[in-house]
């Protein structure tokens, strides 16, 4: 998947090298022709003197010799010129280049990738196509092929809504003049019955129409538009004899459809959050909340240096801790977890399987104590600042969310009984999260429920308890990572279990304390 920033760096290096030896092979084949060329000049002056005046021309000897050495040896040794391959290397090193290339599922996930930031951040095509995004001082823009190509994904994956937008978007370009492979009829085609699908008959014969002006020998249009007719017939009869309309409503302004709703019930609530609207602070809110100096408690290894606490929620309370990891350790974690990198899973609710989901597009990997002594410094400063016990708690996982990357709403503790870590460390009782980078847009981790966005700094960590202290499930914890737009996130999180944390953290006298 796209997710990994990561690794496409190393592809970025690739690219170059794969277009350094291009560029050689290039030189090879230009030097190859120029020889060819002076050869063939050459020849042209001396035919054209030769064949003037045949006989006289071979009435000197040297010239003779010469026509009879030129044709046994020189046009042979031409031939092997004309015949030398000279792609050996280039073809080559793109072959060993290519096993890393990604493939078309890759393609796929980078074009739907692009359409779910599209829906979150409310960016029409022609935003993404220019490429004016917050956050980047890069100017990337979208062809017609390009815009033609994510119409096309979203078509193959019956997505026609999507369609409807890019193939638009490709038609508009197409219209300024753009120059494109694709041409206007085949975009056409694909918006029409998108057009049709989305139940617009008016616009869907409108945009037939116009393609059958341009290529008046397209069967399928031709026998759309008969369709379409029909249909619509069939609606004004329906109508007359005042029957409801069962084919199709208009249902656009303008060319201006309604996304579809999807399996996600929170979705509109989730991603005004993510673009920091809907966000639940009050002022009567803001009040309750406080900065500290935190000691855990009179923690001997924080009473000379506490960490600075700031209340980001007051109920549940979450709080963000500052200058958790320097520079030095973030860059090491990162390094440490890069070739681990593997697409994160997620347990399947009917069977508890772990599976790859559309859901959660990151890249995680989980690192031990052994792995470096970084590691186990992170686990004392967490253990330190929460006051709990790491013994129970599962291995520090860092995950890469690159473009698109993100994880849709969901609770970190476990609602199945048969979860086999249950019995012996008991459920996820905590969340501690580190941020290891900044984010240029997109990447806040929100909570739905009661409409919190907390944004992502480098250096800085939140923390929030799952559970209540009865070890019921605090189901307002549940919580997304939004879409990156723009830039690179890494985060690093540790999960404690009940298990050793019974009298760290003691029942209250009611079930949601």
């Amino acid at each position: 998947s796209p997710s990994i920033l990561g690794q496409m760096t190393d592809l970025i290096y690739a690219e170059k090298d794969l277009v350094q030896s291009l560029k050689e092979y290039i030189r090879e084949e230009e030097s190859k022709l120029s020889k060819i060329k002076s050869w063939a000049e050459k020849l042209d002056v001396l035919t054209i003197k030769s064949t003037l005046d045949p006989e006289g021309y071979l009435a000197h000897p040297v010239n003779a010799y010469k026509l009879v050495k030129r044709l046994n040896t020189e046009w042979v040794e031409l031939e092997n010129l004309v015949l030398k391959d000279l792609t050996k290397g280039f073809i080559s090193n793109l072959t060993i280049q290519r096993q890393f290339f990604p493939n078309e599922e890759d393609e796929t996930g980078a074009a739907k990738a692009l359409m779910s930031l599209q829906d979150t951040y409310k960016l029409d095509p022609e935003t993404i196509s220019k490429g004016h995004l917050p956050g980047t001082n890069y100017r990337s823009s979208l062809s017609v092929d390009d815009c033609f190509g994510m119409g096309k994904t979203a078509y193959n994956e019956g997505d026609y809504y999507h369609t409807v937008l890019w193939m638009q978007q490709a038609l508009k370009q197409h219209d300024e003049g753009e120059d494109a492979s694709v041409s206007k009829a085949e975009v056409l085609d694909y918006l029409s019955y998108a057009v049709f699908q989305l139940g617009d008959i008016h616009r869907a014969m409108e945009l037939t129409r116009r393609l059958i002006i341009l290529d008046s020998t397209h069967e399928r249009a031709g026998s759309n538009l008969r369709y379409f007719e029909k249909l619509l017939e069939t609606e004004k009869t329906e109508k007359l004899l005042n029957k409801t309309s069962t084919t199709t409503e208009q249902v656009t302004q303008g060319g201006i459809y309604e996304r579809p709703p999807d399996y996600l019930p929170e979705r509109e609530i989730y991603e005004g959050l993510c673009r920091g609207e809907g966000v639940k602070m009050t002022p009567r809110r803001q009040k309750r909340l406080f900065c500290r100096y935190h000691d855990g408690n009179r923690n001997p290894h924080l009473i000379i240096a506490p960490f600075k606490e700031e209340d980001e929620w007051d109920s549940p309370h979450i709080v963000r801790y500052y200058e958790v990891l320097s520079e030095e350790e973030t860059e090491k974690i990162k390094e440490l977890a890069k070739p681990k990198l593997a697409r994160a899973t997620v347990r399947d609710p009917k069977t508890g399987v772990l599976t790859v989901a559309s859901y959660r597009v990151s890249k995680s990997s989980w690192l031990e104590e052994k792995d470096d002594p970084v590691v186990a410094k992170l686990n004392n400063r967490m253990e330190h600042i929460t006051g709990l016990t790491v013994k129970t708690a599962e291995l520090l996982q860092v995950a890469n969310y690159g473009m698109g990357g993100q994880y849709e709403p969901h609770f970190d503790f476990s609602r199945r009984p048969f979860d086999s870590t249950l019995k012996s460390d008991g459920n996820r009782l905590a969340t501690f999260l580190n941020y290891m980078s900044d984010v240029e847009a997109g990447g806040a981790t929100v909570f739905p429920d009661f409409g919190a966005a907390i944004w992502p700094k480098k250096g800085t960590a939140v923390f929030w308890y799952n559970l209540f202290r009865s070890g019921e499930g605090d189901y307002r914890t549940r919580h997304a990572a939004c879409p990156v737009l723009v830039g690179c996130k890494w985060v690093s999180n540790k999960w404690f279990h009940e298990r050793g944390n019974e009298f760290l953290r003691p029942c209250g006298s009611t079930e949601v304390d």
